[in-house]
């Protein structure tokens, strides 16, 4: 299974635009859709069967204020990095891996969440 990450990359202009990430391949959108459509066609056939798309969200029970904070901390030192060709330090790499996994889990936790809500 792919997994899709869509985050919101706000500019310091106030203007919003999306990154899907998905492994080592990436896309930039002016909106979730755009974003996602760009990626799509860097994925292989097999890659592209099933996604998991994932747009962060307010702080919740799931993913806490203080893991978004780090994880737009995390994406901010991986572009910057990426801009000039280089890398995170492997430390960093790894705890921004963990924290988008943590993401998909508090999507499926929260989906989860409201299966049950409306199964009610």
């Amino acid at each position: 299974m792919t997994r899709v990450a869509i985050l919101p990359m706000p500019s310091g202009q106030g203007v919003v635009s999306y990154r899907a990430v998905a492994g080592d391949k990436h896309s930039q959108g002016s909106t979730v859709g755009q974003a996602l459509d760009a990626l799509t066609p860097q994925l292989s056939v097999d890659e592209a069967g099933t996604l998991i798309i994932v747009q962060i969200l307010c702080p919740d029970r799931f993913f806490t204020a203080e893991q978004q904070q780090r994880l737009s901390e995390l994406m901010a030192r991986w572009r910057a990095a990426r801009d000039k060709g280089e890398t995170l330090p492997p430390s960093e790499q790894s705890e921004l891996e963990t924290l988008v996994e943590a993401e998909l889990r508090a999507a499926a936790g929260r989906a989860t969440a409201l299966g049950d809500e409306l199964g009610r």
